[in-house]
């Protein structure tokens, strides 16, 4: 599956996150996965945006295959802090009538991250890869603001692994250091592996 139009309906769900719920922690998935953020992240409602998304992320598809992958396409977590947002989708392999391999996550990751510049003016991308357990992960790091305008100015990071019973991506689009460190730095359950960040400081081959 090609990702560009999975990874446009991550960010048009992402850009108005308007609905709120307040001191959500840990947030978990019965696709095999957890993530924690802090208490001053609020926790929003993806649903009203998501036939709207879903609709225009079906238009940009290039084909059947990328339609019914949009179509199986789960919001495990949207979040906000401020201007900065947090969203976490996964491709649940039951429904999409497949899994992937190892070998496919970095197309994946990448055809994910290709998808943002339909959203987002990208700039500075950097890749990155890393383990955490056994499961590859596959990140992105650029610099980004929202197509027609100069500000905010984001750092906009996309992390992509495959577990057991689906493929899961974790966005940010982060307006400061510290809401950057907050995405990162939450702990993950991958399949029972616990892991104490999503991101650890050498996933760039430096500290970030």
């Amino acid at each position: 599956m090609k990702a560009s139009p999975l990874a446009a309906f991550l960010a048009l769900l992402a850009a108005p996150l308007l609905a709120q719920t307040h001191g959500v922690q840990v947030h978990s998935s019965d696709l095999g996965f957890s993530y924690s953020l802090p208490s001053d992240w609020d926790s929003v409602d993806p649903q009203p945006q998501l036939p709207a998304a879903k609709q225009q992320a079906t238009q940009n598809a290039a084909g059947e295959e990328e339609k019914k992958g949009i179509a199986c396409v789960q919001v495990a977590l949207s979040a906000r802090h401020g201007v900065s947002a947090i969203v976490v989708v996964a491709l649940p392999f039951d429904c999409y009538g497949q899994t992937m391999t190892a070998k496919e996550l970095p197309g994946f990751g990448e055809g994910a991250a290709e998808g943002l510049k339909q959203t987002f003016d990208i700039d500075r991308p950097v890749l990155g890869a890393y383990a955490l357990g056994s499961h590859r992960m596959w990140i992105e790091r650029a610099a980004g603001t929202p197509k027609g305008h100069t500000e905010p100015a984001y750092t906009v990071e996309i992390a992509c692994t495959l577990l057991t019973k689906a493929a899961v991506c974790w966005m940010t689009m982060a307006a400061g250091a510290d809401d950057l460190h907050a995405f990162e730095h939450g702990a993950v359950t991958l399949d029972g592996y616990a892991a104490p960040s999503l991101v650890p400081g050498n996933a760039f081959g430096k500290s970030p």
